[in-house]
């Protein structure tokens, strides 16, 4: 059900109550709330919480940027129901709360007011900054209404001035600005309250982000046949390790080992220094050129400095499956010919998965990292189109992307994962996650998996352990 087809107020009933609960689930023991509240329907939502925690014994200080004058019919509702349980509405915050309630903006960090929310340079003016500023820096938890006010729901772009939340409860549908660039950490931890409306009707919500779910699945061959053998699970090729660059091979093949592939070959672009691994020696190390591409999935890029253009006609004419990444994609982004190549494999059936940090997404989409971070969305989105092909956009709440498939926001990981050679251990892990894989559903889902199993494994970290790459690895 959708809200216009609730009875009048019912959505806001039903959501400040969802708050007031939370709050008092999360702060059991907490006796005074200042509940923050905006001149739009976040804050009829804060009004409506006020009416409940004052209804349940509460100490409620409730400041509003608003009137009831020129509010909407629901939030003057909701301003005489706390008005009726007792609350009062001051014009200064209380000196002294145990918890906040932040109903300023919410997906209405946009709107503008006669009280004077935002000036022309978008920035909060007047009581909303003061009191914005004083939620950052006071001790108190901070527990925000559908979204911290001054993030943007779609991009989690923040400022200066946007609330940093302990906890975010987010309504009738999750926001996937919450999920990547900075609106992790602004957001805390997040709640979701569907509010009993079914949020597929809702428009434009069809294009939105969605989680994957969890999936430890990868490495395991629970239920396989007994008399497998080795080819059965599949061949993961690595290609790259330029001259002092060999390390970030190594660790895309032991990912891929790890990850449950059955046989992981190695070609090394060092002029072949190695030929075996003492510490792994199930690694088959081979010329480069007397690979076969044509089976399996290969992993090109890891470390492959600049001599890896030479093999990426091959790779992008033969692989059956290839997962491109760091070097490779720098390659690709300064050759035209190569651009092409990689368009054309979709027409003839070899998917290709792209692995890009913000710079090299950059680089391929001829922008900068910070028009990429700006809107990592449309920016996974652009490239999947242009290049015909899944991609992972790494950082903050990767995003998945393919054309055809609802992109998805990778929930799991932490900052453990920003040391070196954790993404050589993603495409790995991707690698091994894509054997077998041949529709772009498929390809899709495994990528998910992959990226949610490798962000799981840091999330899942002892926290009397740094994280290295090496034992991200050989932890999958």
């Amino acid at each position: 059900m959708f809200a216009a087809q609730l009875p009048t107020h019912s959505l806001m009933q039903r959501a400040g109550l969802s708050v007031a609960r939370l709050a008092l689930a999360l702060y059991p023991h907490a006796q005074t709330f200042w509940i923050a509240c905006g001149p739009g329907n976040n804050g009829g939502d804060g009004l409506e919480a006020a009416h409940h925690l004052r209804q349940w014994g509460k100490t409620v200080d409730l400041t509003w940027v608003g009137s009831p004058e020129r509010c909407s019919p629901d939030t003057l509702a909701s301003f005489k129901r706390a008005r009726a349980s007792g609350v009062e509405v001051a014009s200064e915050p209380p000196r002294q709360f145990d918890v906040v309630i932040d109903a300023l903006l919410g997906i209405g960090s946009s709107q503008a007011s006669d009280t004077g929310p935002r000036g022309n340079s978008g920035q909060n003016q007047g009581p909303l900054a003061n009191w914005i500023e004083l939620m950052n820096r006071h001790t108190a938890p901070v527990l925000s209404i559908d979204l911290p006010s001054g993030l943007d729901a779609d991009t989690g772009c923040a400022g200066p001035q946007t609330v940093r939340a302990q906890a975010t409860l987010s309504l009738v549908t999750l926001k996937p600005g919450t999920f990547t660039a900075l609106g992790r950490d602004h957001a805390g931890d997040i709640w979701f309250d569907p509010l009993g409306c079914d949020a597929s009707t809702v428009p434009g919500l069809q294009a939105s982000a969605r989680l994957p779910a969890a999936s430890s699945r990868l490495a395991s061959r629970e239920g396989a046949p007994h008399a497998s053998h080795k080819g059965a699970f599949g061949d993961v090729t690595v290609i790259g390790g330029a001259p002092g660059m060999t390390g970030a091979a190594l660790l895309a093949a032991t990912a891929a080992l790890h990850a449950g592939a059955g046989r992981v070959l190695v070609g090394l672009l060092d002029g072949g220094s190695m030929a075996v691994d003492v510490q792994l020696p199930e690694l088959m190390f081979r010329p480069v050129e007397s690979l076969d591409l044509s089976q399996g999935v290969v992993v090109c890029g890891c470390g492959g400095g600049n001599a890896v253009r030479a093999v990426l006609p091959k790779v992008l004419s033969t692989a059956l499956m290839a997962v491109l990444d760091a070097d490779a994609l720098n390659a690709i982004a300064v050759d035209d010919n190569l651009q092409t190549q990689l368009r054309h494999r979709a027409a003839r059936g070899k998917p290709a998965v792209l692995t890009p940090h913000p710079l090299e997404a950059a680089r391929l989409l001829g922008c900068s990292a910070a028009q990429v971070q700006a809107n990592r969305l449309d920016a996974a989105g652009r490239l999947a189109e242009r290049f015909a092909c899944c991609v992972v956009l790494k950082g903050s709440g990767s995003v998945i992307a393919m054309p055809g498939q609802i992109p998805q926001i990778n929930p799991s990981g932490n900052a453990r994962l920003a040391t070196a050679g954790t993404g050589d251990v993603l495409a790995g892990l991707l690698g091994a996650a894509l054997v077998g894989k041949r529709s772009n559903e498929e390809v899709f889902q495994a990528a998910c998996d992959a990226v949610y199993r490798h962000g799981e494994v840091a999330s899942d970290w002892p926290t009397s352990h740094p994280l290295t790459a090496a034992g991200l690895a050989s932890r999958l």
